[in-house]
């Protein structure tokens, strides 16, 4: 089945010295944990399309590795983009640019290479001027979220806080540039801020349900109705912390169950199946032994749309909620 993965920081674990071109089982462990992404394993799993992180971690707190300016940021993000750019080169993958390059979404779309991708910037810190946006347009950059933790443009995970006089700023010149908003890692007062300010596309990559794990990862029901009003699409994270309640984390594994009661509780509020999809943020700092152990690796993907249908969902819900939203989401959000 056709399927969208809007989460992936394929860049950020390559430079790091995964060979992703290879099957995960092949893969060595790291300090990440046990690898379960790679090119030929998205193939396996029907993954005619992801979007592709450019992933700049703050050293928050200062004690911790990460980037300590924007100059710093700038240089992690041209790394994992020349990271990129290398391998569209080498056939291995597309960066998808316009509407008009997006797969048609046909079952077939992803059996042979290369894997069409979308660009993502998590962390904006490493745009050291909105002045940059069209040159980050012109090298490929589709969509970006201003915040993991707290940047100098809005408040994020851990860290409450609204869009700062520059995040306000740069919100209007993504506007006028035709970029996607990434919603997911906003503080609350930043999220609203954004959807005040902003007149163009959103979206929440990989973000779950605050009613099931209280916490500021997390969207709220009122946030979910939100995205959803103005037309966006929530990508379900398949990191076993955002998926269990906090009482069970750590006595127990995630399983598909789990996270078939964050999209039904999505979609129950918004009253249909159009905003939903899957955005896994399997490869993210995590291994394999912290997603639902039903999945092994992107090869394992098909398994959602069995537990889709296990839980009552229809055929064209299932096809909607592994890659169609996401499609018709990006054939509007994309430049013709």
């Amino acid at each position: 089945m056709f399927t969208i993965d809007a989460h992936l920081d394929l860049a950020y674990n390559a430079v790091r010295g995964r060979d992703i071109s290879i099957p995960a089982r092949m893969q060595r462990a790291d300090e990440e944990g046990i690898p379960s992404v790679s090119f030929p394993d998205l193939r396996a799993g029907g993954v005619g399309l992801i979007c592709a992180t450019i992933f700049c971690q703050p050293a928050n707190p200062p004690t911790q590795p990460g980037y300590r300016s924007p100059m710093e940021a700038a240089a992690v993000a041209r790394r994992q983009l020349q990271w990129y750019q290398r391998q569209e080169r080498e056939g291995r993958i597309h960066l998808v640019r316009t509407k008009d390059e997006l797969p048609s979404g046909n079952n077939g779309d992803a059996a042979s290479s290369p894997i069409n991708a979308l660009l993502l910037l998590e962390g904006a810190d490493a745009i050291t001027s909105p002045d940059e946006l069209p040159d980050w347009f012109e090298a490929g950059l589709r969509i970006i979220g201003l915040a993991w933790k707290r940047t100098r443009y809005a408040g994020g995970t851990g860290a409450p806080g609204p869009l700062t006089a520059d995040g306000k700023t740069l919100v209007r010149a993504m506007d006028k540039v035709g970029l996607i908003h990434d919603l997911s890692h906003l503080a609350e007062e930043s999220f609203w801020g954004l959807l005040e300010i902003s007149t163009g596309p959103l979206m929440a990559s990989h973000s779950n349900c605050r009613a099931f794990v209280p916490t500021d990862r997390q969207l709220s029901d009122e946030m979910i109705k939100a995205v959803a009003s103005r037309g966006g699409v929530i990508g379900i994270n398949f990191f076993d912390k955002f998926l269990i309640p906090p009482g069970e984390y750590g006595h127990r594994r995630a399983t598909l169950v789990d996270l078939m009661n964050h999209v039904r509780h999505m979609c129950d509020l918004i009253g249909n199946a159009r905003h939903v999809g899957i955005g896994t943020d399997m490869d993210g700092g995590l291994g394999r032994e912290q997603i639902p152990v039903e999945i092994q690796t992107s090869a394992d993907l098909p398994r959602v749309a069995d537990a889709l249908s296990s839980f009552g969902f229809n055929d064209l819900d299932v096809r909607n909620i592994l890659g169609l939203n996401w499609l018709r989401f990006f054939r509007s959000a994309l430049p013709a």
